[in-house]
């Protein structure tokens, strides 16, 4: 019977799986095939003024509920939960309107100091994206909750087709660079209005539950999330995005657009997979541990990743340099060059951030707070020594402190959540032939393309 019903649970988990990554899959097809269009509607220019807006924009939303909204599918009772929910939402919008103030005062101040005058025209968006893109965090932890992974996918789908559509639209209109960073909010927390439809009209009776005394309880519950999870999730979105507003900065030319086409593109492997996998396995991890098998669930996690993503990721990173310039224009070649340096640290990425909520399941905030204070350190002080000893190389010397930092919190997780190193090397040795075959794969396809040059 024990077996039986493990046998179901890890049914239920391909199932969940599955849901999400056709939703993840469809928006990120949507976002892949737009960009060789939006090279050619865009220029590199305009993509740095992104880059830059995108990492101040996620530096912002992802503390703009402190983090509260991690622990909504923590609770037995669904009425905490909402209250978290509330919460959660609350606190983000008195972020939003705080980001809105501070822009209208020191527009200005905040463009020259990120190097991109033009940005100051349109920081107007800021505060409207930190509040969607917080908002959709909040109410897609709930739906994770509920194990509403269905409607979490269609708010994916429309929120790709949305911010993929106005930015072709608009660059069509030659509304440049407006239609890249509106599209960039649309794709970032449209799906708030769906998900907040479908609580209102599924979970009425528990939003009755909502009260100010409720939210007061909570708070001081969960008060180790706002303490320790807020510096935590800011030391890591700074430690991947201020480095980019970094490069901006010190960097002649569009650098940064380069940067910003090869993280793009570079997400969409990542992006199928993994974001579906951390957002099933947030919903299981506090049962698998309270049931006292952790471990052997997040090993089968990290060994699956291995051997279903990890492959096409190193593919892209070989052929990258060659299909570039074919398939975005000649003008990008060098990013092509920067998804070749960037792809061992989006393995150990891939590999790593889906289990990260382990360390908030097994209560180690303070854990993963030094892990990504560690991670902000080494990265953005990487950044600095290179732009002062070898401004050229700054991107790849970005792209090697990622690789650096995510090893070590794959390694800490892998301790934390009880697994041996054994045990480890077990599971991913599972996908070694399928990460094999896709290396291999790579390496023709780079010795057919010189054949044919030739």
């Amino acid at each position: 019977m024990r077996a039986k019903l493990q046998s179901l649970n890890r049914a239920g988990f391909v199932r969940s799986v599955g849901v999400l990554v056709g939703g993840t899959a469809f928006a990120q097809a949507i976002t892949v095939l737009v960009l060789p269009l939006l090279t050619r509607l865009y220029t590199p220019i305009d993509f740095s003024l992104l880059a830059v807006f995108a990492s101040i924009l996620a530096i912002i939303s992802v503390v703009a509920c402190f983090r509260v909204e991690i622990a909504i599918p923590l609770p037995e009772s669904d009425a905490d939960a909402a209250n978290l929910l509330a919460l959660a939402l609350c606190l983000s919008s008195v972020v939003a309107v705080m980001t809105g103030f501070f822009v209208w005062w020191f527009s200005t101040q905040i463009a020259d100091l990120v190097g991109q005058p033009a940005l100051r025209f349109h920081l107007w968006l800021l505060p409207l994206g930190v509040w969607l893109a917080s908002g959709y965090a909040a109410v897609q932890f709930w739906a994770t909750r509920k194990k509403r992974f269905g409607i979490i996918a269609k708010t994916r789908m429309t929120q790709a087709i949305g911010g993929s559509g106005t930015q072709v639209g608009l660059g069509w209109a030659l509304f440049t660079p407006l239609g890249l960073l509106l599209g960039q909010v649309i794709n970032s927390g449209a799906g708030f209005f769906g998900l907040g439809r479908n609580i209102l009209r599924e979970d009425r009776a528990v939003v009755r539950q909502i009260s100010w005394a409720g939210m007061r309880q909570m708070l001081i519950r969960y008060d180790r999330f706002p303490k320790y999870s807020t510096f935590e999730a800011f030391a890591n979105s700074a430690s991947a995005q201020l480095p980019v507003i970094i490069i901006a900065a010190l960097s002649v030319g569009p650098e940064a657009g380069y940067l910003m086409l090869a993280m793009r593109a570079m997400a969409a492997p990542m992006g199928l997979i993994g974001g579906a996998v951390s957002q099933v396995y947030l919903s299981r991890a506090s049962e698998e541990m309270r049931s006292g098998r952790l471990a052997p669930f997040t090993s089968q996690v990290i060994g699956g990743l291995a051997k279903s993503g990890v492959g096409p990721l190193i593919f892209a990173g070989i052929v990258s340099p060659v299909a570039f310039p074919v398939i975005f224009g000649v003008e990008w070649l060098r990013a092509g060059e920067l998804v070749a340096w960037m792809t061992p640290w989006f393995v150990m990425q891939f590999l790593a951030s889906p289990v990260s909520m382990t360390l908030h399941v097994t209560g180690n905030q303070h854990v993963a707070l030094n892990l990504q204070l560690f991670g902000l350190a080494l990265r953005v002080g990487a950044v600095l020594l290179a732009g002062y000893w070898t401004p050229s190389y700054v991107v790849e010397v970005y792209a090697i402190s990622g690789f650096i930092f995510y090893t070590a919190y794959l390694c800490v997780v892998a301790k934390l959540s009880g697994i041996k190193a054994y045990d480890l090397y077990a599971v991913v040795k599972k996908g070694f032939k399928a990460i094999l075959a896709w290396t291999i794969a790579g390496i023709i396809a780079i010795g057919l393309s010189k054949l044919v040059s030739i």
